[in-house]
């Protein structure tokens, strides 16, 4: 995606799909922070655990987390969260795994909407990126098209 204009900066986003069976999936994301100066930064481990804190309490049970390799995602102090409470159990996949990934098909919806489109301002890129993943969360059907994309189930195949 291209943005136009000063002051360039890069939009930062982190996304959960929410899968149970029997109800409908979701997705919470969330933005990147913004310093003091109105520059966004990039997530921390911090950011990370508010965002799975958000999705405790929205979904209003245990959650199940299954993490990339992102070095954010692999930090001791997002670990030690982990450990810590007993509503969160979380798994590693496999090193460049995307495609087990569902977010990854999140961005690609995404990025495929936004395609070609050259943003006057920051602002606009923000505003349209919020309306796609809007979009997104309206229509469950494409996230469990995420999902499914993986090959990846939510009931775990019974042992022989």
């Amino acid at each position: 995606m291209r943005v136009r204009g000063r002051p360039r900066r890069r939009t930062s986003v982190a996304a959960l799909c929410c899968y149970k069976p029997g109800e409908k999936s979701r997705l919470i994301h969330r933005p990147a922070p913004t310093s003091s100066s109105g520059a966004r930064k990039s997530f921390s481990w911090k950011d990370y655990r508010d965002l799975l804190v958000r999705a405790h309490i929205q979904l209003s049970g245990p959650i199940v987390v299954v993490w990339d390799n992102l070095n954010t995602h692999l930090a001791a102090g997002l670990k030690q969260y982990e450990a810590e409470h007993d509503w969160l159990t979380t798994f590693r996949l496999p090193p460049y795994a995307p495609d087990l990934n569902p977010v990854e098909a999140i961005w690609s919806l995404v990025r495929r909407a936004m395609a070609n489109t050259a943003f006057d301002a920051p602002d606009d890129l923000d505003r349209v990126l919020r309306r796609e993943l809007r979009r997104i969360q309206l229509r469950p059907h494409l996230i469990n098209g995420c999902l499914t994309a993986t090959g990846l189930t939510l009931v775990p195949p019974a042992p022989p």
